[in-house]
């Protein structure tokens, strides 16, 4: 089903929202729910040359989905957005549960970005009975540390959704944002293991006013704790300070020292290689290098990363 404004109204509130885009000279944006529907209308653009860019999400928006449509406009035609909160990617079912659900408003969101049609399949669609969606990748240890770790069988949920959402839009160009440094990272090696025609495109880490980085989950913060997980990014910069003075070894010991108050629990401070994700012991020897931190703050977990050299 296709739906001309960002959920199923009716009436005189279709009129409303109508005007209300006029009002703001928005172009009425697509929302689509089914596969075959989407095809339909990619193909059409893709024989018209359109050059198609994709920015998978699971809604809850923010302005760091905001600039992921902004670069896809940048550099794409057609600009597709997913919404779809992907059930084989959690470990945790209560998690799943919790997770925001905001599609109306996502949807007024993105079509205020310039986005042109937003996806947001159910599950059924996504993993229907008769086709088998597995993924079987060797990921070469990139899916075992750090995030790998402490959320077991979540990256197999996320490429496998990755994977399938790339085969139905079928994107010039995929846009993913560095805040999930590991995701792209994989991301990037099943792109290039299965020689998939698709580029992938990291957009900066966009932050709130106090350096936390812009997260749906931040939605779930109480306001003080909110205030209070800017300790993160200052955590991150402090331990960039200290790369040319201390061991990495005391970096992270420091990290994870300062990141032990109460309310916070720390999982990891991890300075690694930015392509094989393998621990740093010099410095010097890495040409790219980036430190990774995952916190509970209260029942919230967060993550966040600073790209500490890459050249």
């Amino acid at each position: 089903m296709t739906l001309f404004y960002p959920f199923n109204l009716k009436g005189t509130k279709v009129i409303f929202y109508l005007h209300y885009c006029k009002l703001l000279q928005l172009k009425i944006m697509q929302i689509i729910t089914k596969v075959k529907e989407l095809k339909k209308i990619l193909s059409k653009y893709k024989s018209e040359n359109k050059t198609i860019g994709f920015a998978p999400t699971m809604g809850a928006l923010h302005n760091g989905h905001v600039s992921l449509i902004t670069k896809a406009k940048k550099d794409c035609d057609i600009i597709v957005c997913s919404i779809f909160v992907n059930p084989t990617q959690f470990n945790n079912k209560n998690d799943l549960k919790k997770y925001p659900r905001t599609l109306e408003k996502d949807a007024v969101m993105l079509e205020k970005a310039g986005c042109h049609i937003v996806f947001a399949p159910t599950a059924n669609e996504v993993y229907p009975k008769n086709l088998d969606t597995s993924l079987e990748l060797d990921f070469k240890g990139l899916d075992k540390v750090m995030e790998g770790k402490f959320r077991p069988g979540h990256f197999e949920g996320m490429a496998q959704v990755v994977k399938r959402l790339l085969d139905i839009v079928d994107p010039d160009k995929l846009f993913m944002g560095q805040k999930d440094f590991q995701q792209f990272t994989l991301v990037n090696y099943m792109i290039k293991k299965l020689k998939i025609k698709t580029e992938l495109v990291v957009c900066p880490i966009k932050r709130e006013k106090n350096g936390l980085a812009m997260s749906s989950r931040n939605e779930r913060l109480p306001k003080a704790f909110r205030d209070k997980a800017s300790l993160m990014y200052k955590i991150l910069q402090a331990a960039y300070r200290k790369l040319d003075t201390y061991s990495i070894k005391e970096i992270e010991t420091f990290a994870i020292n300062k990141l032990t108050i109460p309310d916070f629990k720390p999982e990891y401070f991890s300075i690694v290689d930015g392509y094989t994700l393998k621990p740093v012991k010099d410095i010097h020897k890495h040409k790219y290098i980036v430190a990774c931190v995952a916190v509970w703050v209260g029942e919230v977990r967060l993550i966040d990363n600073k790209i500490f050299k890459n050249n």
